[in-house]
């Protein structure tokens, strides 16, 4: 893991020397202006680095979470300041291509404090977006739903991503929220937390208190194989109530009614934590309602025509800082909401957390709650 910081590090390194470049010497500032520049860049680079190493379990971020965070929102900042400067360079070379070359130095004086105050006012907007997950209702509907099942309600947390960021109290916002709604089946749907369990298994003590009377249940993300604890934490999420589901499935009842919930290993499990959906589903009934929970979107593909009534996933964030929710497309049939992956339809949440920057640009954290009805 060392390895891989040093790897950010360089990269962060030549981020903050291009918006350097762009933001300081380009515009023609004075050498003042540059050097403090390059000073809040510096002090932006450090803490990002910091963020990673706190993020990755190289350090323990419990006694400073205000430097993940720091850092992080930098990143947020970093980003939105290098698409301002490359639309400032289009314009640029525009005037350079148009023989107005003359003009490049006071577009570069009046737009880069403009990109500024731009970039600030995202991912000031950005950070408020992300504080606060709201329960989105959803209804899906099934024909032949039986009438027992009809109004079953489900919750779908996923991606808190607590640990180097947020901490317990975050988490316990969650839940209230959760509890609120009086769900029969809570399910989370992975990327629970960053880091290791001897650091930052307290930010996650508050799910022991969710309350859903027909029961608890978890699949892994990927987050949980990055840090390389993925079996541990599962060991620690059954501490406290909760049902890993393990490649496995649960006969649930409701009234007289039983119905299944099937649960996956995340795509990037390995060995004996590989996901496997035909032994997850193995033994349901096919008429039976079955729910199948997967962290990841494209894990639809692989349960095409066995019988799955609805997938629950996460994951994709909603892009959570735009314009990346296109380019999550490249990876995953869906980015957010209630839609159809072949014959099976999946409910993909953008997540109530963030991963990285506390932040979130035209992408709101959310908690589905699901109400089934008969069609």
């Amino acid at each position: 893991m060392p390895i891989f910081v040093v790897l950010v590090a360089a990269l962060l390194g030549l981020l903050s020397l291009l918006l350097h470049r762009r933001l300081a010497v380009a515009p023609g500032w004075s050498t003042s202006v540059r050097r403090a520049v390059g000073v809040v860049l510096a002090l932006g680079w450090a803490c990002a680095l910091a963020g990673f190493a706190l993020q990755t379990g190289v350090l323990d971020p419990r006694p400073v979470r205000w430097v993940a965070w720091a850092g992080f929102t930098w990143l947020a900042l970093a980003w939105y300041l290098l698409l301002g400067t490359a639309v400032l360079a289009l314009v640029t070379l525009v005037l350079r291509l148009t023989g107005r070359a003359g003009h490049r130095r006071r577009v570069l004086r009046v737009g880069t404090p403009l990109l500024v105050v731009a970039a600030l006012g995202t991912t000031a907007y950005g950070l408020g977006e992300a504080a606060s997950p709201t329960v989105t209702p959803v209804t899906v509907t099934r024909p032949g739903l039986p009438a027992e099942l009809d109004g079953l309600r489900i919750a779908l947390v996923t991606d808190l991503h607590v640990g180097p960021v947020r901490d317990a109290g975050f988490t316990r916002r969650v839940v209230e929220q959760v509890n609120a709604q009086r769900p029969d089946v809570v399910v989370l749907g992975g990327d629970l937390v960053d880091g290791k369990v001897s650091q930052v298994a307290d930010a996650l003590a508050p799910l022991a208190d969710i309350e859903a009377p027909l029961g608890t249940f978890a699949v892994t993300g990927n987050h949980e194989f990055i840090s390389q604890e993925a079996d541990s934490w599962m060991d620690h999420w059954e501490t406290l109530g909760i049902d890993v589901l393990r490649n496995e499935n649960v006969t649930l009842t409701k009234g007289s009614t039983s119905f299944h919930v099937a649960g996956i290993h995340d795509v990037t499990g390995r060995g004996a934590d590989a996901p496997d959906p035909a032994r997850a589903l193995d033994g349901i009934p096919a008429d039976d309602l079955t729910l199948f929970v997967a962290h990841q979107p494209v894990s639809a593909q692989d349960v095409q025509r066995r019988g799955v009534d609805l997938q629950l996933s996460g994951h994709t964030h909603g892009g959570q800082l735009w314009p990346f929710r296109y380019a999550v497309l490249l990876q995953q049939p869906v980015v957010d909401g209630l839609d159809a992956v072949g014959d099976v339809p999946v409910l993909t949440s953008r997540g109530a957390g963030a991963w990285g920057p506390p932040v979130r640009v035209l992408a709101p954290p959310q908690v589905p709650v699901i109400t089934l009805r008969a069609g």
